[in-house]
């Protein structure tokens, strides 16, 4: 059910953005900090190995089959490892869906700093899917070093 909503909230947000703006507008919404834009992505995050789309959607279809089979590692016997779960898988398929259909993943939040001289200083612009990811990765780690934490061995004090 979260990776399903995941998925919906991502693809109505990218609709809107769609509808509302023209490719690679942007529309300023804090001066200085924060605008919405639409910029397609061929890449991986921070456009990492940009225009290789197709090879980027079978590498998410194989994370998917690989996550399926490794959920289990996800502590999925407690709501937080199925929240995780839920969240990357959600990102991905919504990432995924704009692959397959726009031949790009579509992103629009885009934070930066305006330098005095005139240009940009920006994070790379991402969208719902990718935040659900990075979300659900940082979750896995949680899980991770609770567990870890807790299954260490009582340590023992020997007085002298």
């Amino acid at each position: 059910m979260i990776g399903l909503l995941v998925v919906v909230v991502d693809q109505l947000t990218k609709l809107v953005v769609r509808r509302f703006l023209g490719d690679t507008q942007e529309k300023v919404v804090v001066d200085g900090f924060f605008k919405f834009v639409h910029w397609g992505n061929t890449g991986a995050a921070w456009s990492l190995f940009r225009g290789n789309n197709y090879v980027l959607a079978l590498v998410a279809l194989v994370a998917l089959v690989v996550l399926y089979f490794s959920r289990h590692h996800f502590d999925s016997r407690t709501r937080l490892g199925q929240l995780a779960f839920g969240l990357i898988v959600g990102g991905i398929i919504g990432n995924l869906i704009d692959r397959l259909i726009f031949g790009h993943v579509i992103d629009f939040l885009y934070f930066y700093l305006q330098q005095r001289g005139g240009g940009e200083i920006g994070f790379p612009a991402f969208n719902v899917a990718d935040s659900a990811i990075c979300t659900g990765v940082a979750l896995v780690f949680v899980i991770t070093w609770r567990s870890e934490r807790g299954a260490r061995p009582a340590e023992i004090s020997v007085a002298d």
